[in-house]
This record gives C-alpha cells, sequence and structure tokens, in this order.
C-alpha cells in the first residue's frame, strides 16, 4: 500500500489493487476512510473517523488533489 503523504497525524495511500475510479484511504487515530477524487472530492467511507478528523482529512484530499492524482496514475498507468 504505497503511502502518497503523511500530513496532520494522517496517512493518505492506495491499495495496490484499486479499482480505475481516483480515490485515496486516509487512516487517523481513530479510524479509516475513503475519498472519491472524480468526479467530485466526496466521502465515500468512513470507519471509526468523527466528524473532525474526516472534514479535516477531506480539506487535506483538496489541498494535494493534484499530488495524489499525480501520484495514482504514477502508480496505476495505463
Amino acid at each position: 500500500s504505497p503511502t502518497v503523504f503523511r500530513e496532520g497525524g494522517f496517512r493518505f495511500y492506495f491499495f495496490s489493487r484499486e479499482k480505475p475510479r481516483v480515490h485515496v484511504h486516509v487512516q487517523g487515530q481513530n479510524g479509516e476512510g475513503k475519498f472519491w477524487l472524480e468526479p467530485a472530492i466526496e466521502l465515500a467511507q468512513n470507519v471509526g473517523l468523527t466528524m473532525r478528523e474526516i472534514n479535516e482529512a477531506r480539506r487535506m484530499v483538496e489541498e494535494h488533489q493534484d499530488d495524489i492524482r499525480n501520484a495514482w496514475h504514477k502508480h496505476f498507468p495505463g
């Protein structure tokens, strides 16, 4: 599971066998979630993250969306 970046106590990463729709997983202290990046940034899944953690992680996904997309296309070419 390659890590895209770490920030604010969160780890943002991909699983090596993923669906083709661009998304990123996030792991925090209390749980984990998944954010779609296309067609728009939205929470796809949450297990244990508080609303505060979800909002903070979403803000980071928005700030780093270009880096996440670039890392996605590099890790999943074609």
